[in-house]
């Protein structure tokens, strides 16, 4: 049995896979903070969701009550209001063309390493919790 057939294992290889590629990105943003007319360039984010059903949308889960005495419970609201993606207008320009901030895309980059190395780590682990589940008690 494939590791990528179980869904954990599948989706923390995708997101890993999409941060070595926006870091690639991200990098050639940086290099190109001097060049005429450049604009910077990002990925939209991963989604967790798709990539779990195979590029389908996960259904909403509800919450319900199966005893009176649990609290109630509300649905989780499914856009991502907070989310601003102006699509690079309201971003600063050069007089040369370039949009390219090195403060932004540093951070950028820093951010993205650290989401990687976060999944690196579940990736790692969830390994562990597998191995020590196949040996049993032994």
């Amino acid at each position: 049995m494939a590791l990528d057939s179980i869904p954990l294992f599948a989706v923390l290889k995708s997101k890993m896979n999409w941060h070595q590629e926006r870091q690639t990105l991200l990098a050639q943003n940086v290099a190109h903070a001097d060049t005429p007319g450049f604009k910077g360039r990002d990925f939209t984010p991963f989604k967790v969701e798709e990539i779990a059903r195979g590029g389908q949308a996960l259904i909403p889960v509800g919450v319900s009550r199966t005893n009176s005495a649990h609290i109630q419970g509300t649905a989780m609201a499914q856009t991502r209001a907070d989310w601003n993606d102006d699509g690079g207008e309201g971003r600063e320009i050069t007089p040369d063309g370039n949009g390219v901030i090195l403060e932004e895309e540093m951070i950028k980059v820093s951010g993205n390493a650290h989401d990687y190395q976060v999944a690196s780590m579940l990736y790692t682990r969830s390994l562990g919790i597998l191995k020590t589940a196949l040996r049993g008690r032994g």
